[in-house]
């Protein structure tokens, strides 16, 4: 379904809380991702943020990879909400992330 793992998405989610602090992490984060995992990360926000519905992720996936004009992390970034719209689009995916992020937070 998603070319992205579960854990790197909540990985975006917690450094996007954090951004005041975590920003050129988050930032270099996302750099490092392949072209593939980028264009997921778009398209979950994407249906997170209603822009898409979870039936249109292909749709939404091409519509990214297509419409990529600026990197992916500046587009990322200046998008408000950016967690609350990744966590929306995993859960219209019934996909979570709680476990991955709480691995995380405990530094797992």
């Amino acid at each position: 379904m998603l070319d992205i793992t579960t854990d790197k998405i909540a990985q975006v989610i917690l450094m996007s809380r954090e951004l005041d602090r975590a920003e050129a992490e988050l930032r270099a984060f996302i750099d490092r991702l392949s072209e593939d995992e980028q264009v997921c990360l778009v398209a979950v926000m994407w249906i997170g943020r209603g822009a898409f519905e979870v039936d249109e992720l292909d749709e939404a996936l091409v519509t990214a990879r297509h419409e990529a004009t600026t990197p992916t992390a500046d587009y990322l970034l200046g998008t408000p909400h950016l967690s609350d719209h990744l966590e929306n689009g995993l859960d219209a995916l019934g996909i979570s992330a709680m476990d991955d992020e709480d691995e995380l937070i405990r530094g797992g």
